[in-house]
């Protein structure tokens, strides 16, 4: 299948990716070209008016993104986990996330409400309170931080947790997690305007300050009790989101193996009178550039071909064992794509230290890989339980 990223639509991202991290700006003209290509109803079935992609395809397309505009990339990547979560559900024969599947076909943009300040239990628990509009909706009033595509969300999807006071708790007695989707025309928040971060700045990831957004009954997508679930709702969210974000970090990795491979070729040691890719230890420092690259490319293959397949074939749904499997991918591939942008930056040379260096932004853009969910302590901790069973 064609990819919906033209060449000349990659260019122009590239072309203005320095611009908006230098000023801190918002993507938003990358934004409207990648809505004229329908880029942002990529995965949605055709069925449902969208281009019908796997995950796998969109992960190769998401590294494209990614290796020309790494903050574009992650912030669209919000978006797309949404509809990967409407996609993995409508595959299983659940319709209750088909509303969003057509909205993202006719050109709303999701964002992603979910993470909070102090709040490591992500999916598993939620600072912010849900109370019940007694009609079966809820109003949300908390801190939601990371919040990608602040200035474009026009759907935002939130978690709470039911407040003890309203007496809604579920069949074991405690309050539910409340998972619903709010409306940017509805109100009841606040976005402030502090995103200045040393990377990813075109993401405009603000604080979101929710003080009465509401979510209507038919919004209001699952009541949950707090901790670990099998519910696919939940295996949704998180095999989309560890996955793509996967692969946005490969594209920077991707890029920076270009990079770094272009500049040794141009650059000359006074010492031999040859190129920097004659020499034995630069090469060697590429080939293991490469090498990482390879292997990163075979697992987010070979784990969204297994995805993407599971949905018709049950010998190969993992269970419980896709929090592992994908938990274990984004720690691994932002890991080594942290390796491969530092060493393209030792072998390219002192010019990469200057605000104007591609690879100079690419080392900032990189490093906000290590503060996405799954953190390296919680995939470690989501291994050894599947192995060792959970602490006593």
């Amino acid at each position: 299948m064609t990819s919906l990223l033209s060449d000349e639509l990659l260019a122009g991202l590239r072309e203005r990716a320095a611009g908006y991290d230098r000023d801190n700006a918002f993507f938003a003209e990358d934004l409207a070209d990648l809505q004229s290509a329908g880029y942002l109803g990529a995965m949605v079935p055709t069925s449902l008016g969208g281009a019908g992609r796997t995950l796998r395809e969109t992960a190769r397309d998401q590294a494209r993104l990614s290796a020309h505009a790494p903050a574009t990339a992650l912030a669209v990547n919000m978006h797309h986990v949404w509809v990967g979560v409407g996609r993995y559900l409508h595959e299983r024969g659940d319709s209750s996330l088909d509303w969003l599947l057509a909205e993202a076909a006719s050109g709303e943009v999701f964002g992603f409400g979910y993470s909070e300040p102090g709040n490591d239990l992500v999916l598993l628990g939620s600072r912010t309170e849900a109370r019940p509009d007694g009609a079966g909706g809820y109003t949300f009033h908390g801190r939601k931080i990371f919040t990608s595509n602040s200035p474009a969300w026009t759907r935002l999807g939130v978690l709470g947790l039911e407040s003890p006071s309203t007496g809604h708790r579920g069949s074991n007695g405690d309050p539910r997690l409340v998972h619903a989707f709010v409306t940017r025309d509805g109100g009841g928040f606040e976005i402030l305007d502090d995103w200045d971060t040393i990377g990813m700045r075109a993401s405009q990831s603000r604080t979101t300050m929710l003080d009465g957004a509401h979510a209507s009954a038919d919004r209001v997508l699952r009541l949950l009790p707090p901790g670990p679930s099998l519910d696919p709702y939940v295996l949704g969210i998180f095999t989309s989101f560890e996955v793509l974000l996967a692969a946005v970090y490969a594209g920077i990795a991707d890029r920076a193996l270009e990079l770094a491979v272009d500049a040794v070729g141009r650059r000359t040691s006074m010492k031999t009178g040859k190129a920097y890719s004659q020499d034995p230890d630069v090469r060697r420092r590429i080939a293991d550039m490469a090498l990482a690259q390879d292997s990163v490319w075979l697992q987010i293959d070979g784990i969204t071909r297994d995805l993407d397949a599971s949905a018709s074939d049950p010998a190969l749904d993992r269970g419980a064992g896709w929090f592992r499997a994908t938990a274990g991918l984004k720690v691994r591939v932002t890991e080594a794509a942290r390796d491969v942008v530092d060493q393209a930056i030792r072998v390219s040379g002192g010019s990469t230290y200057f605000n104007g260096s591609e690879l100079g932004r690419l080392y900032r853009d990189v490093l906000a890989g290590i503060f996405h969910p799954s953190s390296d302590d919680a995939a470690h901790a989501t291994v050894a339980q599947s192995l060792l069973g959970p602490l006593e």
